[in-house]
């Protein structure tokens, strides 16, 4: 009630009955009103919000805009927490945010809060998400905050992108954007990269490789041509990935130097990472030069200092390296320590993890332990069965005819 959050507000600001009635009001008539046992008028009203340091309507709001702010505070901190210390932040996010959910009518606080709750319901697999999601995306777009709208597009999308449905995802992606452009007169370069870079990945994973590339190389020029120079890492890692994916050798060296120059420019070790784990890649499976890919490999593994997957996937690098060598019991334990990441979904990117059995099928046939050899030909053959066509996945079919004729 009105006195109740007069009341709360004066022992935040930590101020006596005495000095917020001042020279305008009595401690008798201050306390009557925290009470809710007299009405102030609207006069006393401006008076008392004045003097709290708040506006009116924070007073006669369910909830003010300053709690509103304190509990977006707490919810941003938690919603950012990764790691070992993010294992209940969702669960904790419902929590905190639940109180408020049915007096979240307007302005931005409202927005987020809703934005926030939405995404953990989803993470928590509870059910109506969508409405919460609805109703943020709708303030969001009153109040022309272009960037949380295209945050929002992009989540919808990757909510079948998760489930490996990248036809619907890219057909979602596309008509949020549309309506974005339609609804919004200004979007700022940073959204527009964004939109961009996941309209170009869902491209790619739906084996769309014109749309993609058109839609890369002009995230790029319009990133580099606005001087944000945004997400120039991840279109270049997109762009060597890809044509890695595709033999296509002379695009493939572009982006891999690109990505090299900006890693070195910018101390990006990700970059380098990744740009070196290509040209293992490449000594192994075109050129044949195992103990050159080895050299980069083992370089990185004595000591690693990047993310789990990049770990991974030099791992499974190393596995071929030695499959090569002729060491097939070593190279099945190398491909042995490795799983595929339940964060994995791109095509490309499972692409990586999967073609692991294939190899490991190829060393257990050169062991001359060909039962062992099909069943990881078949697994491969079957974790790519959904997959876009790729070298990856043409691997895994010969390989899987050569040890079943065999």
């Amino acid at each position: 009630m009105l006195g109740d959050r007069i009341r709360k507000i004066r022992k935040q600001k930590k101020l006596t009955l005495e000095a917020l009635a001042g020279t305008e009001l009595t401690k008798g008539m201050l306390s009557l009103i925290e009470n809710n046992k007299a009405k102030p008028s609207m006069e006393s009203l401006v008076y008392i919000a004045k003097g709290l340091g708040v506006e009116v309507t924070d007073l006669l709001e369910e909830v003010s805009t300053q709690e509103l702010r304190e509990t977006l505070e707490k919810a941003e901190t938690l919603y950012n927490q990764k790691g070992e210390t993010a294992t209940e932040k969702y669960k904790l996010l419902l929590t905190l945010i639940d109180p408020y959910i049915k007096k979240l009518t307007q302005g931005y606080e409202s927005a987020r809060l809703l934005d926030i709750y939405s995404q953990s319901l989803y993470r928590e697999e509870l059910s109506g998400w969508e409405e919460f999601c609805n109703q943020a995306e709708a303030m969001y777009d009153k109040m022309n905050l272009t960037a949380k709208r295209g945050q929002i597009a992009i989540f919808r999308s990757l909510v079948y992108f998760v489930k490996h449905d990248y036809h619907n995802a890219l057909e979602i992606l596309l008509k949020e954007r549309k309506e974005i452009e339609s609804n919004h007169v200004y979007i700022d370069p940073m959204t527009t990269v964004d939109l961009d870079y996941t309209e170009a990945v869902l491209h790619f994973a739906v084996g769309d490789d014109r749309a993609a590339t058109v839609t890369m190389e002009k995230a790029i020029d319009f990133s580099k041509k606005n001087k944000i120079f945004y997400r120039i890492d991840d279109l270049y890692r997109l762009g060597a990935g890809q044509a890695m994916m595709r033999n296509d050798r002379e695009n493939q060296e572009l982006y891999l130097r690109k990505l090299k120059q900006y890693g070195e420019f910018a101390d990006d070790s990700l970059s380098i990472l990744v740009h070196d784990l290509i040209i293992a890649m490449t000594l192994n499976a075109e050129n044949q030069e195992y103990r050159k890919a080895l050299e980069i490999i083992d370089g990185y593994l004595a000591d690693p200092k990047e993310e789990d997957i990049v770990e991974s996937l030099y791992i499974i690098e190393k596995g071929k390296s030695l499959y090569g060598l002729g060491e097939y019991r070593e190279a099945i334990l190398h491909f042995d320590k490795v799983e595929t990441p339940d964060d994995t979904h791109h095509p490309f990117d499972l692409s990586l993890f999967y073609i692991r059995y294939s190899y490991k099928a190829l060393c257990y046939c050169e062991l001359g332990e060909m039962e062992e050899a099909l069943q990881a030909a078949q697994l491969a053959v079957k974790n790519f069965e959904t997959l876009p066509n790729t070298p990856f996945k043409e691997f895994a079919i010969e390989t899987y005819n050569k040890i079943k004729g065999k």
